[in-house]
């Protein structure tokens, strides 16, 4: 059976303050790097096969304890990146609820169809994440696999494989820093067996 592991990033500055960080590139807090340690050691106990790891630094700095236990490489994916905030990047909720607040609105009323201005939508964090899923499942048929990526992208692939309407990501999926939403991959798809999990 193929057990797929969704690990959101370490704390940054920027998600411990609630600052929209989706293209911008931080590294981890010293908090951060503790909580990366804690969680590669927790999924090194189920001795992975694989790590598939978005580029941004905050998820490879994630990511390195793993790969440093257990010696594999990490498969950079694209795909799997944070949402793209647009105009809104480096912004709190507070300051956009009050500077712009019509795109907020339709934004917080779906957020698979509207994208923040300059920005991405759900459909389209759907649209390049669920192929690399369908790639790693494609690749490795059982065994242990582990995703580093972001909280808005986990959140959307985990609407996606329950069957939620994507535009739900951000009011039914909980997803802390160093969480851990794992999937069970049976005879009748994925099933959901930990969700936003911290060590």
């Amino acid at each position: 059976m193929l057990v797929l592991h969704l690990v959101r990033h370490g704390d940054t500055a920027q998600s411990s303050e609630g600052v929209f960080c989706g293209d911008l590139d931080p590294s981890l807090t010293e908090r951060g790097h503790a909580q990366a340690v804690a969680i590669g050691q927790r999924l090194a106990q189920f001795e992975p096969i694989a790590v598939y790891c978005s580029p941004m630094l905050r998820a490879r700095q994630t990511a390195q304890p793993l790969l440093s236990s257990n010696g594999l490489d990490a498969h950079l994916e694209y795909g799997l990146r944070e949402i793209g905030y647009g105009e809104w990047e480096g912004l709190t909720e507070t300051h956009i609820q009050e500077s712009d607040p019509d795109a907020w609105t339709a934004w917080n009323s779906d957020p698979a169809v509207y994208a923040p201005p300059g920005g991405e939508s759900g459909y389209a964090i759907a649209a390049r994440a669920l192929p690399v899923v369908d790639r790693i499942r494609a690749a490795h048929k059982e065994g242990h696999v582990v995703i580093y990526s972001h909280k808005a992208t986990i959140r959307v692939i985990t609407c996606a494989l329950l069957g939620l309407h994507v535009g739900r990501f951000r009011d039914r999926i909980a997803c802390p820093t160093a969480s851990v939403t794992t999937f069970e991959y049976g005879a009748r798809g994925p099933m959901l067996v930990r969700i936003g999990e911290t060590v």
